[in-house]
């Protein structure tokens, strides 16, 4: 919004430093400061509020330390991340942009779907929440257009390095850009992949349904990994914050001709406008860190953790960086997998002993080590220090090959 009201000005009358405004990296600042500030004084209106109607979730008795201090403690906070995340980006970015217009719906669309969940569980006080079902159906769809969009949208395209580094001019029109489906595949030299080559053996005109396959289960993956890693004091609003990081940074140099040509990696032209968004993401992480850090004064509930989970698998998949997730999102990746294979050895053994065994103490792993007596505050602090890493790692990925 603010983009374009410095074109129009930019047009009649001449005001010093609105020029500023036409930087990614000034916009970008700008996003996070504004995400910042709404969700830390938003937070703090939004802990008043539900606490004066009582909004907050039955706590399950886990048998874990501590559980019974976040008897009454507000939930369904992600409302405030949502809006912090929302209202910068249509401030700051140019919302023509069709990456924008995707994050944008990827926001709206998981917003409803985990706030029908918490709505569920606090008002019609059933711990169950939103059927199953009914959340996969909403996860699949979206999926479903983030695929079709991705895959069939004019303005969806690439230009290779290898391209950009055989000429000699830096004018940007003069390239030749290619609607492709590849992506980023680490500690490769040549260090993309293209769907096209994976799926050859499939008639072309097909491709399309098992690319768009690809995406609902990322976008699932994600969005559920970030619900189960939501169970300690702000462990998943932290992670997310690292990881929007270390997205924000991906996307400018995917998006930045002269940074994409240094790197020798794909130039996604437009994607630099997803930075707007992953600096107010990060923001938003951070401001209701202030009210969620231990001991927390209100919870995202699955209003905040699934929509942060599918916007951080949208972003990666539109700057082609999704097979990067697995290391970027380790700690979701970790807690998703201890669920899986808790489940997966206790059927077993019990299939094959006649009593079932853990693999843990309880899962997810943040619960394995609270029942090993470790300090809530303890875990998610070294939990954060590997997310850091992790993020490190992915970045230095694009030069590690």
């Amino acid at each position: 919004m603010f983009y374009y009201l410095y074109q129009y000005l930019d047009h009649i009358m001449y005001l010093p430093g609105l020029g500023l405004l036409q930087y990614i990296s000034f916009r970008a600042f700008l996003s996070a400061i504004f995400a910042l500030c709404i969700s830390i004084f938003g937070g703090k209106w939004m802990i008043g509020f539900f606490s004066k109607y009582h909004i907050n979730e039955g706590i399950r008795d886990l048998g874990l330390k501590e559980q019974h201090l976040k008897k009454n403690i507000p939930t369904m906070g992600g409302v405030i991340i949502i809006l912090s995340m929302f209202l910068p980006t249509i401030f700051f970015a140019k919302l023509h942009n069709i990456y924008i217009i995707l994050v944008l719906i990827s926001v709206l669309w998981l917003g409803i779907l985990g706030f029908l969940d918490d709505y569920i569980k606090v008002f019609k006080k059933n711990k169950a929440g939103l059927a199953g079902k009914f959340k996969i159906i909403g996860q699949v769809g979206l999926g479903t257009i983030v695929g079709l969009i991705l895959y069939f949208h004019p303005d969806i395209v690439v230009s290779c390095t290898e391209h950009i580094l055989h000429e000699n001019s830096i004018d940007l029109s003069t390239h030749k850009y290619i609607k492709s489906i590849q992506t980023t595949i680490p500690f490769f030299k040549n260090n993309t992949l293209n769907y096209h080559t994976l799926f050859s053996f499939l008639t072309p005109k097909y491709i399309w349904i098992f690319y768009v396959f690809i995406v609902i289960f990322i976008v699932s993956a994600v969005s559920n990994g970030v619900n189960i890693t939501d169970g300690l004091d702000g462990l998943a609003a932290g992670t997310s914050a690292v990881v929007g990081i270390a997205l924000a940074i991906l996307a400018y140099v995917s998006g930045h001709y002269f940074f994409a040509q240094y790197l020798n990696i794909m130039y996604i032209p437009g994607t630099g406008e997803l930075v707007i968004f992953c600096t107010a993401m990060v923001g938003a992480c951070i401001g209701f860190l202030w009210h969620n850090t231990y001991p927390a004064e209100i919870f995202m509930g699955d209003t905040g953790s699934i929509t942060l989970g599918g916007v951080i698998a949208v972003v990666a998949l539109a700057i082609k960086k999704e097979l990067l997730l697995p290391l970027l999102c380790g700690i979701f990746f970790v807690e998703n997998c201890s669920v899986l294979l808790q489940v997966m050895y206790f059927k077993f053994t019990k299939k094959k002993f006649g009593i079932g065994k853990r693999l843990f103490l309880m899962a997810p792993l943040h619960h394995h080590y609270q029942k090993k007596n470790w300090h809530e505050a303890k875990i998610v602090a070294r939990f954060l220090i590997i997310n850091i890493l992790l993020a490190i790692f992915t970045i230095i990925t694009l030069k590690i090959r």
